[in-house]
């Protein structure tokens, strides 16, 4: 059974940083790729990073290069975001999701999602 838990999500001052986790499960996660999303009130979900199944290529969102890391360890079967200098537009839900050989880093493009960890920055 297909499973993508969020981890990480906290309230946070402006400046601060988060670390999200993806913890997976029922997949081999070698053979995937993994983005995170988010989506703020009102929005609709937006791509943030993405890593292809051997990190040598990563996506990331114009509005959170140079901030966010995006890394993967498949021997634990896990994702994470690094996030640093948050800002209150940051404050999202935050998804991870897994795809086999996706074109773009957006959710269209993306099959099988977790259930979503709140960040919140505060100013």
């Amino acid at each position: 059974q297909w499973q993508l838990v969020e981890s990480g999500g906290d309230l946070v001052q402006t400046g601060g940083s988060l670390r999200l986790t993806c913890a997976t499960s029922g997949f081999n996660l070698d053979t995937y790729a993994i983005g995170w999303f988010r989506q703020a009130p009102g929005k609709e979900r937006e791509g943030v990073s993405c890593i292809n199944t051997s990190q040598h290529s990563t996506n990331y969102a114009d509005s959170v290069r140079g901030r966010f890391t995006i890394s993967r360890d498949n021997a634990k079967n896990t994702v994470y975001l690094q996030m640093n200098s948050l800002k209150p537009e940051d404050t999202a839900v935050y998804y991870c999701a897994a795809a086999f050989w996706p074109k773009l880093c957006v959710p269209d493009e993306y099959d099988y999602w977790g259930q979503g960890t709140q960040v919140t920055v505060s100013s």
